[in-house]
């Protein structure tokens, strides 16, 4: 259970800054009450709470919005304590998982002083509400072909690569969670890797074309046939399979392909580029919920649908999960 795969991996591609209360004055905290006996973690010692902020209150509301659909998920704040930067704190948190024997796993990261970012082996944002400026960028950005409810009150962004085999791998569960939650909105993202994926930006730009001349649904139909024909996209076969996508969605693939060649189709697919830069997400396929970055294919469903109905809950989306 390392640090990555606790908080990095749900932090890592999250780029929303998150405004904190007045800063508290300069004094030593308190440290939390002792553990009772049956707890697994030791008792925090006061000596380790000599910075003045983020108090152990701010770092409890940041971890339980980012861990709190986990009931097996416990943790203690152990320390937060001054470092030679002024106002950079480091925070040492205990956490343990009930179905994993409760083996105790030493966390730590460094707050900033605007109290909105933290850093381990990245920059995240930190504190009650970190998924804020993500949702709004994306809710005002996100620019993809969209299904799913109109209204954007819980709203699933997947960034993906239509020649990534793990987006392939993502198609189904994508699905589930449409069926799942059909108060969902979702977008699908263009994120082409093109310095690894050579068929990738041509693929969206049709995609984007294809959206164009025939709506979103021939957008969801296109993509379908490329996915299913992934393993095809070779400098042999890969023209035939994408008009073969395109003739299936109910588009002409000759004025398809006259449509990608323009600077206004690359010039889209460079701006969708761009966002998936901007917001810092960095691989494929990343899905955001409500600005929750997570990347997918490795979480098990179950836990993934408890993520997405916590999200939507500690993000005032909970009509949305009721929605039919």
């Amino acid at each position: 259970m390392k640090f990555a795969s606790l908080l990095l991996c749900t932090l890592l591609t999250t780029a929303a800054a998150v405004a904190q209360g007045t800063p508290a004055s300069p004094t030593a905290q308190t440290a939390p009450t002792a553990p009772a006996s049956a707890d697994p973690f030791p008792p925090a010692n006061p000596k380790f709470f000599d910075a003045a902020s983020p108090t152990t209150a701010d770092v409890n509301a940041f971890l339980n919005v980012i861990w709190g659909y986990d009931s097996n998920r416990t943790w203690r704040v152990e320390a937060i304590q001054k470092t030679a930067a002024p106002n950079v704190s480091k925070v040492t948190v205990f956490v343990a998982d009930k179905s994993q024997g409760n083996k105790v796993e030493n966390l730590r990261f460094f707050t900033t002083p605007d109290g909105k970012h933290a850093i381990a082996d990245a920059v995240f944002s930190f504190g009650p509400h970190p998924y804020d400026d993500l949702r709004a960028t994306l809710q005002s950005r996100a620019d993809g072909p969209s299904r799913g409810a109109a209204n954007k009150t819980l709203e699933l962004v997947e960034f993906a690569d239509l020649q990534c085999p793990h987006c392939k791998e993502a198609v189904p569960i994508i699905q589930d969670l449409l069926r799942d939650f059909p108060g969902a909105h979702f977008v699908f993202q263009n994120f082409p890797l093109i310095e690894i994926h050579p068929f990738a930006a041509q693929g969206a730009a049709y995609g984007n074309c294809v959206q164009q001349a025939k709506g979103d649904p021939a957008f969801y139909t296109y993509i379908d046939q490329v996915f299913a024909h992934q393993e095809s996209l070779t400098p042999e076969l890969a023209q035939k399979t994408f008009d073969n996508a395109v003739t299936a969605a109910g588009a002409d693939p000759a004025a398809v392909k006259a449509c990608a060649a323009t600077p206004a189709a690359r010039a889209k697919v460079a701006a969708q580029i761009k966002l998936a830069e901007d917001v810092d997400i960095e691989q494929t396929p990343t899905l955001v919920i409500n600005g929750h970055a997570l990347a997918i294919g490795a979480i098990p469903y179950e836990q993934l649908k408890q993520i997405v109905t916590w999200d939507a809950r500690q993000t005032g989306a909970s009509a949305a999960l009721a929605a039919k």
